[in-house]
């Protein structure tokens, strides 16, 4: 059974009632989606943040508001920039039955063989669409690099495999790979030796008026 969090429908909309909410420690929010008509609400920020720890960002909860229970999950959210406390929140009521399309953050794990030996890891994607039933929505996307050599390439295709969900990517979308130390060597003691160079300076013009 889903965590239950108990949240009050607003009902005044003035700048002077969104504070005096914070103040007393809540959160204004919206609830939207399936089965649900679209709701001001706010919820408990104590509460809210303890639902989120257990279920997870992406976890199915329920909310109960006066007595009808919806199933949702944590949508989009405002963080006060310099308190990095939220101060609004999307809830999306959920069919649990129904396929939905998130977004994903990737986690990679392990530490890659490749850096061990002097390489330097490069992450171009760092969240993945995925479409899936909700019960079935990690909390990340998880990629073991432990095995990753110098010179190697993690895609999409390498991490497909037998999964609940579906991923929204070409494979050969490139998700992390281990660049060799010595091109970076290279390119800075190249740069160094030719001391005006010229061929590198050519190379940016012509890169540059090619674009």
């Amino acid at each position: 059974m889903s965590a239950v969090l108990q949240v009050k429908e607003r009902t005044e909309f003035r700048k002077s009632n969104l504070k005096e909410l914070r103040e007393q420690g809540n959160i204004p929010a919206v609830i939207y989606g399936s089965g649900v008509d679209s709701k001001p609400i706010y919820v408990n920020a104590g509460e809210l943040m303890k639902t989120i720890r257990e279920v997870g960002r992406n976890g199915i909860f329920t909310l109960n508001i006066n007595g009808d229970q919806h199933q949702v999950m944590l949508g989009d959210y405002q963080e006060d920039p310099l308190k990095k406390e939220m101060i609004h929140a999307d809830f999306r009521a959920v069919d649990m039955s129904s396929e939905i399309n998130a977004e994903m953050r990737i986690d990679l794990i392990g530490e890659a063989a490749g850096v061990k030996d002097g390489g330097v890891l490069q992450q171009p994607l760092h969240s993945l669409s995925i479409t899936a039933k909700p019960a079935d929505i990690p909390n990340s996307i998880e990629v073991d690099v432990t095995n990753l050599q110098v010179g190697e390439t993690l895609t999409i295709a390498d991490i497909k495999g037998d999964k609940p969900y579906r991923i929204n990517h070409e494979e050969e979308e490139v998700i992390c790979s281990i660049l060799p130390p010595k091109q970076e060597e290279e390119i800075s003691t190249g740069e160094q030796q030719d001391g005006g160079v010229p061929k590198n300076e050519e190379g940016r013009e012509t890169s540059a008026s090619e674009e």
